[in-house]
């Protein structure tokens, strides 16, 4: 029977926009799944750890069912295009990183310029349209070549996480809040929130 992944348009729809990022995370989940042999995860037999917050995240979401919510979405927020996948039916990884060359540049130098200008605001009209064609391209582009072109694999060194936890929640003594039970801290002798405890500030 053939493997049935959701397509770049579901990745798309979830998304809300097409764009470069999103098709590199796109590549990476399909390459993923077929390279550990897995169907997109509905329980937790899939985990993804990704290192950026990108655009390419929500095509792992899509396309790969990993999420947070399910606890097979890790986001370690290193700034780097890199994903690690683990099957944990087999025990078996993967971990691929995007290529050091700029990938606007060398797929198309004109789109790179053009990029440059829009993104600065400093962009005529028909500079931003010429953009938007030329992107389409890219993306186009980005879906059908080698996936070698696009990332480099290698020897993905994560320990199998362990699956989800469920656990009770309790009130915060300061401001009264429900708080996951192995998420409280002890203040002063009391059960609080992480924020009450002080380790971050609200936004």
């Amino acid at each position: 029977m053939t493997r049935q992944f959701q397509t770049y348009d579901d990745a798309v729809a979830f998304h809300g926009h097409s764009c470069p990022g999103l098709a590199l995370g796109y590549r990476a989940a399909r390459h993923a799944l077929t390279s550990l042999h897995a169907e997109r995860s509905e329980d937790e037999d899939l985990v993804a750890v990704v290192e950026n917050d990108a655009c390419g995240i929500d095509a792992v979401q899509a396309i790969a069912g990993c999420s947070v919510g399910k606890g097979n979405l890790i986001l370690k927020d290193l700034g780097k295009h890199a994903y690690t996948f683990i099957n944990r039916r087999t025990g078996s990884a993967i971990r691929i990183v995007q290529r050091s060359e700029p990938l606007l540049e060398r797929i198309d130098p004109v789109a790179s310029v053009l990029r440059g200008k829009v993104m600065a605001g400093k962009a005529t009209s028909e500079e931003i349209k010429e953009f938007s064609d030329l992107q389409a391209a890219v993306i186009e582009k980005i879906l059908t070549i080698p996936i070698g072109e696009l990332f480099i694999e290698k020897e993905a060194r994560s320990e199998i996480p362990a699956r989800a936890r469920i656990s009770h929640s309790v009130p915060c003594a300061i401001c009264g809040e429900m708080v996951a039970e192995h998420r409280a801290r002890v203040k002063d002798g009391k059960t609080v929130c992480i924020p009450c405890a002080g380790e971050y500030s609200r936004q």
